[in-house]
């Protein structure tokens, strides 16, 4: 066997003050509560809440006092994310992983934001890996990401046996967003710690999943604290063995015999996402997707329905006020 206590913390972020120092005191808290705690992950944008006005330059004092909190307790800490500003200007969600010795060791920026609602921040193109020496090897993973699994797909290829997934998720999907943890863990046979934040900072609902699919624990809409040992040699053993001694999917993706052309953008074979139409917010009433063009009163049956109700609408540029940008009307 070999164990790791991780522990998440689900707690209410203030959108307009800075949570930093009620982090740090829930770490403390957590630590005194249960000391065998060896690492510890907070909530998406857990720091200073949802508005990108609050980005801050890479090296700032919230880090500074978290790398002194995780050094103090002696534990590997991932602060949950927050808005950074680089030298241009581009705003990404960037998560940081801290060691106990204090030192950042790795960062994340956030590979799909939540497009259009997040429309003013930059992507990020490289995937964070990093190893716990003697115990195994993590991946970050946060929130919309896990809606894409090639993100996953990529991190379990790279040997990452616990996916470290902090969201912020305060909207109708959240149950969805936990089908897809639970799915995540079964398809790519990893640990999966999804934590959501309360308040500004999501409805709760965090999980932890092995596996195997398996519910370890599941919180409701209070805050919690909830530290969990995890077998790494129980991920080895399933990636070799099955689960429960039946599907190997890794094993199987890397000896499959097709490869898929949609992954080349020079294909075509992705044609049928062109006619989608654009990546923008809903209008009230909005019909897009439901119209249908017509030859002599019947639908033209060599072509999708969404292909055609593409040109269905006419679309104009309306400003939305208290939005970024503009969107096409409909």
């Amino acid at each position: 066997m070999t164990p790791f206590a991780i522990a998440g913390v689900q707690m209410y972020v203030n959108p307009l003050e800075s949570n930093v120092d009620a982090m740090i005191h829930r770490l403390d808290v957590l630590l005194a509560r249960f000391p065998w705690t060896q690492m510890v992950l907070f909530s998406e944008l857990a720091p200073f809440g949802p508005l990108d006005r609050f980005a801050l330059p890479e090296h700032n004092e919230a880090l500074e006092k978290f790398q002194i909190a995780a050094r103090r307790n002696k534990v590997w800490l991932v602060p949950g994310s927050m808005f950074i500003k680089d030298e241009h200007g581009a705003i990404r969600n960037t998560s940081f992983v801290i060691n106990p010795e204090g030192e950042i060791v790795a960062k994340y920026a956030k590979m799909f934001p939540f497009r259009p609602y997040e429309s003013g921040i930059t992507a990020g193109t490289e995937f964070c890996v990093f190893d716990v020496p003697e115990v195994g090897r993590f991946g970050l993973s946060i929130c919309y990401d896990i809606w894409f699994p090639e993100t996953t797909r990529q991190l379990t290829s790279m040997g990452v046996e616990v996916l470290l997934h902090p969201v912020l998720t305060g909207t109708t999907d959240r149950d969805a967003e936990l089908s897809i943890a639970r799915a995540t863990a079964a398809q790519f046979q990893c640990y999966v710690f999804d934590v959501n934040g309360l308040g500004s900072g999501g409805v709760g609902k965090s999980c932890v999943v092995d596996p195997s699919a398996t519910v370890l624990h599941q919180c409701a809409g209070q805050e919690d604290m909830f530290p969990i040992e995890i077998d790494l040699d129980m991920v080895r053993r399933q990636r070799e063995t099955g689960m429960k001694g039946l599907g190997q999917v890794l094993k199987s993706f890397r000896d499959r015999e097709a490869d898929f052309p949609v992954y080349d953008r020079q294909s075509g074979a992705d044609s049928y996402l062109q006619t989608l139409g654009p990546l923008e917010m809903p209008r009230q009433g909005s019909r897009k997707g439901l119209h249908v063009d017509t030859v002599s009163g019947a639908p033209d049956s060599t072509v999708p329905p969404a292909a055609n109700s593409y040109h269905a609408e006419a679309s104009s540029p309306v400003e939305l006020v208290g939005l970024p940008g503009k969107v096409s009307s409909g």
